[in-house]
């Protein structure tokens, strides 16, 4: 059952959300909130209207059985529906307008369920929550792609804490030791281990249900995120030219493309650098790299004499605990790599606190039992993985969520610096198309 203080802290959270979305586009005019067409983003106009008509159809319409607002709604925002291409030619409203419509039906959402919540609201106000958590970080790779200027600003529980965590995150990273270079690898013992949710958490997303016992090999796994100077070394042994290191299909994209490079990297006056947005920085040797999409991972794991990690292996080395012995696994799993207390900016870079990814040998309050560094937070991580459904799947409510992306993505674990602290956790699956890198990915690899 929903209880007022629990549907409380959704209003407070939905409330957040949307400060964060609207605080990502302030700065952007018409012109830019539309954007070019191309076929990895959505045009920012269409996207906060989209976040909008989502609410408004799982909170006010399925659960109340409102009419919508917008009549035309449904043919402009449902993204099951409209197609990705004729989204720059919709009649959308204007910047001032599209705001206007999502603030309207944020306040119906919010004055319903103060006054009288509907059975089953918790969990639709954490899939609407979470929804545009994932929008907002989109955007934030839009700005990326597009070329626009790095968004500023703060989030209310963030103004609310200011006086308490002000820079927290960038002291406690001034004052770390950095003597281990390279912090290697980490060894498991196999065994027995579960992976996936329960099912009687208050919200789950469909893909990660049901939770179910796998058999895990012995393994030994990198303790952190290949580095930016780790991927140069790659690239300057002429990665990208070298057929032998490339699967058929990743040829083919890297022919396709004509990569040579990470997309954001640049060679000028002897020495690498990266577009940060609309900013081009010096290339920062124990940064993450990031960018790079599933078949980059894979031709540098070759080259590496190295391998992706397994979904199973990489939720291990995030949740599992060594048994006393040393010879297995126990039956406990953390929710989180370093226990199941949430998410501080001392454990791990999420919700802009770094506005950047930071140094892969930072925040080891973060780490998991075996030592394994920055697995939630800072940088996506690509596995070996095809995005497929674990036994027993039933789809959610929302249908469109998972089961039609299964067969052709691959799995991404761990989340981004622009990821939520509330919407992440180590079962939580993200899947993406193997040649995807204006996503905030990386990856880190496992001895053959």
């Amino acid at each position: 059952m929903d209880t007022s203080h629990g549907l409380t802290r959704h209003i407070e959270a939905l409330r957040d959300a949307r400060s964060h979305t609207l605080q990502l586009v302030a700065d952007l005019d018409e012109q830019q909130i539309i954007g070019p067409r191309f076929d990895i983003v959505n045009p920012l106009r269409w996207e906060i209207g989209h976040i909008a008509w989502f609410q408004e159809y799982w909170l006010l319409r399925h659960l109340l059985d409102r009419p919508p607002i917008l009549l035309s709604g449904d043919a402009l925002y449902d993204s099951a529906k409209v197609a990705h291409e004729t989204r720059w030619d919709l009649p959308l409203a204007s910047k001032v307008g599209t705001i206007n419509y999502a603030q309207d039906i944020l306040d119906q959402v919010i004055d319903q369920y103060d006054q009288q919540p509907a059975t089953g609201a918790g969990y639709f106000l954490s899939l609407a929550l979470f929804h545009e958590d994932m929008h907002a970080e989109a955007i934030t790779y839009t700005r990326q792609t597009l070329g626009y200027s790095a968004p500023k600003f703060i989030t209310l529980n963030e103004i609310r804490e200011q006086e308490c965590t002000e820079n927290v995150t960038h002291k406690s990273l001034n004052e770390q030791s950095l003597t281990n270079d390279n912090l290697g690898d980490a060894f498991i013992h196999g065994g027995t281990f579960v992976i996936g949710s329960q099912q009687d958490q208050p919200f789950v997303f469909d893909n990660e249900l049901r939770a179910h016992e796998v058999q895990v090999d012995s393994f030994s796994i990198s303790r952190t995120a290949v580095t930016n100077a780790e991927y140069a070394a790659f690239v300057d042994d002429r990665g990208y030219a070298r057929r032998e290191l490339w699967s058929d299909d990743g040829w083919q994209w890297r022919e396709l493309t004509a990569a040579e490079h990470p997309v954001y990297w640049r060679f000028a006056e002897g020495q690498w650098r990266r577009r940060n947005f609309d900013q081009m920085v010096q290339l920062e040797d124990y940064l993450p790299v990031v960018h790079v999409n599933w078949y980059e991972a894979d031709a540098f794991c070759r080259w590496a004499h190295r391998r992706l990690p397994t979904e199973p292996e990489w939720e291990t080395a995030a949740s599992a605990e060594p048994a006393p012995d040393g010879r297995g696994l126990t039956r406990h799993k953390r929710r989180f790599p370093w226990g199941d207390s949430a998410p501080t900016p001392q454990r791990a870079n999420l919700d802009w606190r770094g506005n950047d990814c930071v140094d892969v040998r930072l925040l080891p309050q973060g780490d998991s039992a075996f030592g394994c560094r920055q697995m939630i937070g800072n940088v996506w991580e690509w596995t070996a993985s095809d995005f497929k459904p674990y036994p027993g799947f039933i789809a959610g409510p929302y249908k469109e969520y998972s089961a039609p992306w299964f067969g052709d993505h691959k799995v991404l674990r761990g989340g981004s610096w622009t990821t939520r602290s509330r919407l992440i956790h180590s079962a939580y699956r993200n899947f993406y198309k193997p040649d995807r890198r204006d996503v905030w990915a990386g990856f880190r690899t496992c001895a053959l």
